[in-house]
């Protein structure tokens, strides 16, 4: 299945909707945004690894590259009644990895509206949202969590930054910090490290629906909007309402269209970068670089750029 052509349709709309790849492992219907799929093949021999992680089926070659083939029925911990047939190539994080899977059925175009937060069944559960459709249920996957558990790197870099002295940790205490990020992990990742980097007022939110509700009322008239909130860290990937419509609604609204907008996310290619400037994003930095976020972080509120070595 072709998906490259699918990419873009939607990201110039600005509209809260996407488009996600069916599939299916078992009885059970899974979706992944198209933005993360490179493209999807015929399951391909693979090369076995030693001491690989344990999802980790070895390595397939694709255009003269090595990409780690991820067994997503063991992953999920799903039995299935024949052997998978597809492998969808993505490319996350920075980081292409590819899944295999039972089969692919078909491409979906709908609103961020129509997906629902996942309901929290454990803590084990990788799902992060749910769509209905008319006659199933499409569970939409935490993918970033799996390369996560798969790739320690990228905790590493979610939860390492540049230390500061005291006086600049004494400023960054000060600064209330609006967060939305989808994924349970990672978001708990990124509020424990705002938290040691000196950011000690981080209110954080799910999906990008909470967080506008937040903005639009619940904040004081009676006080400064940036004493309130002073900086918007966000997913472009979320429930109920994605990162771009939250960007689009902040710059539109004169009481918030001040304040500083991060996009932080694994889907930062070049096109989504041209949408995130389009809209008004002050800044876009890619998962898992968390000290680079710090650093703009700095940059937005202090003035203070970090010198390049």
């Amino acid at each position: 299945m072709a998906v490259e052509e699918n990419k873009g349709i939607l990201l110039e709309t600005g509209t809260n909707e996407f488009e996600i790849v069916e599939f299916s492992i078992g009885s059970v219907n899974y979706g992944i945004n198209v933005a993360k799929v490179r493209e999807v093949i015929t399951r391909t021999p693979v090369t076995e690894m030693p001491q690989a992680h344990p999802y980790i089926d070895g390595l397939f070659t694709l255009r003269g590259k090595a990409i780690p083939l991820v067994n997503l029925p063991r992953c999920l911990n799903v039995q299935t009644m024949d052997e998978p047939k597809n492998i969808i190539v993505t490319e996350i994080n920075n980081y292409d990895i590819g899944f295999l899977v039972d089969s692919v059925s078909r491409i979906h175009r709908i609103s961020w509206k129509n997906m629902e937060p996942a309901p929290e069944v454990g803590d084990q559960s990788r799902v992060v949202g749910i769509v209905k459709m008319q006659e199933k249920i499409i569970l939409l996957l935490d993918f970033e969590t799996i390369i996560a558990e798969i790739n320690p790197e990228i905790n590493a870099k979610l939860t390492t930054f540049d230390d500061a002295t005291t006086d600049m940790k004494a400023e960054r205490s000060n600064v209330h910090v609006l967060c939305a990020e989808d994924s349970p992990l990672l978001r708990e990742l990124l509020v424990n490290t705002l938290h040691e980097s000196g950011y000690r007022f981080v209110r954080d939110f799910n999906n990008g629906q909470d967080a506008w509700n937040y903005l639009s009322t619940n904040l004081s008239s009676d006080l400064p909007i940036e004493d309130q909130v002073r900086v918007i860290i966000s997913d472009i990937e979320m429930p109920q309402m994605d990162g771009h419509r939250l960007l689009k609604l902040v710059r539109s609204d004169p009481r918030f269209n001040q304040i500083p907008f991060i996009l932080f996310s694994s889907l930062i290619s070049e096109e989504m970068r041209r949408k995130g400037e389009s809209l008004g994003a002050n800044g876009q930095i890619s998962k898992p670089e968390i000290n680079q976020l710090i650093g703009l972080m700095d940059e937005l509120i202090f003035g203070i750029k970090k010198s390049e070595d």
